[in-house]
């Protein structure tokens, strides 16, 4: 097991003209399962791949614990990776698909064995071990892409997309099992997704990238509550958060916030010695869990929407409302009642409203 240190690190292609990589330095703990996670082109395979000795550098330093990995080749790393292709060998049983990295490097027969059979263990999967990769199932086969990067006890342990191509439920499971092998094993993990639920359930902490750049680094819980960008807070959350373009205001003393003119209570302590520094111009981020609807006008529900569409979850109904010119979803109760159409009072609770520059995108405050 290995720290994971980079340092300003750089990667271009079309000799510099286009720059995948820009300035990325960040810590993976020894032990710690870090999720890299951004939309697709945004850097992180481009990352992940010098990590692991695939990509040269075209700046910066990559560290494992006290040692500059720049120069040294893939074999050298002691990295184990499973991608989203299973990568099995066709004509090998599973035991052997195990087994064939401890093979490759010279390891004794009992050696052998016995590491097979603790993964196996690991992984419960004893009843696969005699059949061939064609009789696997998805899920199956994935399983056994986990347990043969695991066989060579690996510095650092990657993971890019494994579990994408797999259905909802499988997808779930996946996520258990994975959780699960990091528990037991404690190894450092790196997992490269788009996906931000895979990367809120698995991860210790979570480096959001765009464009090229890491733009947040933070436990679950603080990139979900506390996002340093309206970008970030766009991105992590489903359904994703609800931004409107509103202007703050002084009411006898009290700050508050106007969309199109209604008025939206913001009268927190915290946001009294705030009001100050923020400009006129903001844009309003709420999450769909902490927006309220009411059949009639009142204090705390004084702008109005018409229903778009309603969507029964089962446990929970979405609601899509559109505010003047602005669409906003609504997570309530599986027992709420509304009607496409139908005119209604949007209440948002303060004490959960985020603000952000209307410029930059960063969160004010």
């Amino acid at each position: 097991m290995a720290t994971v240190r980079l340092h300003h690190l750089h990667k271009s292609y079309d000799r510099g003209k286009t720059m995948a990589v820009k300035d990325v330095s960040l810590e993976i703990a020894d032990g710690e399962f870090m999720a890299l996670l951004g939309p697709s082109g945004c850097g992180k395979s481009s990352t992940m791949r010098m990590i692991a000795g695939l990509e040269e550098l075209s700046g910066g330093e990559i560290w494992f614990n006290d040692t500059l990995m720049n120069r040294i080749p893939p074999k050298g790393r002691n990295v184990a990776m499973v991608f989203e292709s299973y990568a099995l060998y066709p004509t090998l049983s599973v035991y052997e698909n195990l087994a064939f990295p401890l093979r490759s490097a010279g390891k004794p027969l009992d050696e052998i064995e016995r590491r097979v059979r603790e993964i196996v263990g690991i992984l419960q999967c004893e009843d696969l071990l005699q059949l061939k990769p064609a009789n696997l199932s998805s899920g199956q086969s994935q399983l056994v892409g986990l347990g043969r990067a695991l066989m060579r006890q690996p510095n650092v342990f990657i993971m890019d997309e494994p579990i994408s191509h797999l259905d909802t439920r499988l997808r779930s499971r996946m996520r258990s099992y994975i959780k699960r092998l990091h528990i037991e094993l404690g190894y450092t993990m790196l997992y490269v997704t788009h996906d931000q639920e895979e990367a809120m359930a698995l991860a210790d902490r979570i480096a959001i990238m765009d464009v090229g750049q890491v733009v947040q680094i933070g436990t679950p819980g603080e990139v979900f509550h506390q996002p340093a960008s309206r970008y970030v807070a766009g991105f992590v959350g489903e359904p994703p958060m609800n931004f409107l373009e509103c202007q703050t205001e002084q009411n006898g003393g009290s700050p508050s916030l106007s969309y199109k003119g209604h008025p939206i209570p913001w009268g927190s302590s915290e946001h009294t010695r705030a009001a100050g520094q923020v400009p006129r111009d903001v844009v309003v981020g709420i999450r769909p869990f902490y927006v309220s609807l009411a059949g009639e006008r009142s204090a705390s529900h004084n702008v109005p929407a018409e229903v778009f569409v309603v969507e029964p979850m089962g446990d929970t109904t979405v609601v899509t409302v559109k505010a003047e010119d602005t669409r906003i979803q609504i997570v309530g109760e599986q027992k709420m009642r509304v009607n496409s159409g139908e005119v209604l009072w949007l209440g948002f609770d303060p004490a959960h409203l985020l603000l952000f520059d209307k410029d930059t995108g960063l969160r004010l405050g």
